[in-house]
């Protein structure tokens, strides 16, 4: 395990670029890839480039959002005491490497934005604390753990196939429930293993490390209750209140409490609203929360900059063909026990090149459905199916990992290697699982 680990640590060390250059050389790979699988011309091809380049605006703030308001959450002296006490619970790097790497895999199934950005506070603060840990590791284990996101509470495409009026529900044959899809017996499984299969996968890795990194000195950021000095100027001390700043936090969870009693569901803007109050209420003052939210934007450069690049490859993807193709390869030659098996190793590959579930799906959902109705199976596994294969290849795909590595101070090269290792043990039980599924 040892030498496998350094070997693929110093591979991606030594060649993985930023991840801005990887999605600018993605983005010249599909350009000419369409016009020489498509025949699109090239005027064509930067036509459909320049129209899907701004339509991940949106997603982009709210990813901001989430790491701006989850940064400043985290940077609170309350959060920082509740940090400290779960971080007790491990005294040794592998005891670390299990809980940052369970609590991580349980929080992501819940809610992938709130896993996000709550595994890489955990893994932070379990560096500082435990000795002889490897903070590289730490962060690629929480990282990692993402895997469990669309599997779980939050996922994409099963929630949108339980939603009535979505686009698939005539082809589907009706509402597809998430007691088909998320609490099915086979979801469950994979959840369960494939979140086995990635702690033991983590503690070997940390066994194997003789040589441990800590934690960059970037990232030891000390405490600070970011209240201004009193000079005695009446704006300074509307600033400093902390009777209005919590007064705005309870106005803003009440109103989401509000929100949750009328049916409204755990989506990505709700969790962006609790994180935003919770956040002024821990801090008290607006003052220390705006201190706060100065430093969380400067880790926000890369999804800035990165998402409008990928939402251009995924509009050439899917305005040239390219991604129907590739998903109607695998559906064409799947047989009955293999959709499952072929529909999740597709969607690892097209979540590559279109990392975002709710896009991809929509290219691969009506095939993945037409192939299931075409060998008259039940689709509900298809779908799960889709979900790992689109959570799975994430783990070599720096896109998602931008608002951890932000909270970090690492780069995305630093963690990969030990991401791609859990690329094969996760990707192996993963589809041994859907082809026992398959045949049974």
């Amino acid at each position: 395990m040892n030498i496998v680990n350094r070997g693929f640590v110093r591979l991606f060390e030594r060649y993985m670029p930023d991840p801005l250059i990887l999605a600018v050389v993605l983005t010249f790979a599909v350009f000419i890839a369409g016009m020489v699988l498509k025949g699109v011309s090239p005027v064509g091809m930067t036509e459909v480039w320049y129209g899907g380049f701004f339509k991940l605006h949106a997603f982009a703030m709210q990813m901001i959002l989430v790491l701006v308001g989850g940064y400043a959450l985290a940077r609170s002296p309350a959060f920082g005491r509740l940090v400290d006490q779960v971080a007790k619970l491990a005294t040794t790097p592998g005891r670390a490497i299990v809980l940052v790497t369970g609590f991580t895999l349980v929080a992501c199934w819940i809610n992938w934005g709130v896993g996000l950005v709550a595994g890489a506070v955990l893994a932070r603060e379990l560096a500082r604390n435990v000795k002889g840990v490897d903070y590289r590791l730490l962060i690629a284990a929480a990282y990692s753990s993402f895997i469990a996101w669309h599997g779980g509470l939050s996922g994409s495409a099963t929630l949108l196939m339980a939603t009535e009026g979505n686009f698939l529900q005539e082809a589907a044959g009706g509402l597809i429930p998430v007691s088909d899809t998320i609490f099915s017996s086979l979801n469950l499984t994979l959840s369960i293993l494939v979140g086995l299969t990635l702690i033991l996968t983590f503690y070997l890795l940390s066994r194997s490390i003789t040589e441990p990194v800590g934690i960059p000195q970037s990232a030891l950021l000390e405490k600070d209750d970011g209240v201004e000095a009193d000079d005695g100027l009446p704006a300074t001390r509307m600033e400093n209140s902390r009777l209005l700043g919590i007064l705005t936090g309870i106005l803003g969870l009440a109103t989401i409490a509000v929100y949750f009693l009328r049916n409204g569901g755990l989506d990505l803007n709700a969790v962006i609203f609790i994180l935003i109050f919770t956040g002024m209420i821990l801090h008290g003052s607006l003052a220390a929360y705006l201190k706060a939210l100065k430093e969380g934007v400067s880790g926000a450069t890369g999804v800035v900059i990165q998402f409008p690049f990928y939402a251009g490859i995924m509009g050439m993807m899917a305005s040239s063909g390219m991604s129907a193709d590739l998903v109607r390869y695998f559906s064409e030659i799947a047989t009955e026990a293999t959709l499952p098996f072929l529909t999740f190793l597709s969607a690892g590959l097209l979540n590559i090149l279109v990392p975002s579930g709710g896009g991809q799906w929509a290219i691969q959902g009506p095939i993945a459905i037409e192939a299931a109705r075409a060998l008259g199976v039940n689709p509900a596994p298809t779908i799960v199916a889709f979900a790992w294969g689109d959570a799975w290849t994430n783990l070599i795909q720096p896109f998602w990992a931008l608002p951890a590595l932000a909270i970090a101070g690492l780069r995305a090269k630093d963690i990969m290697g030990f991401c791609a290792l859990a690329l094969f043990t996760t990707g192996a039980v993963i589809g041994l699982v859907l082809l026992v599924a398959g045949m049974m």
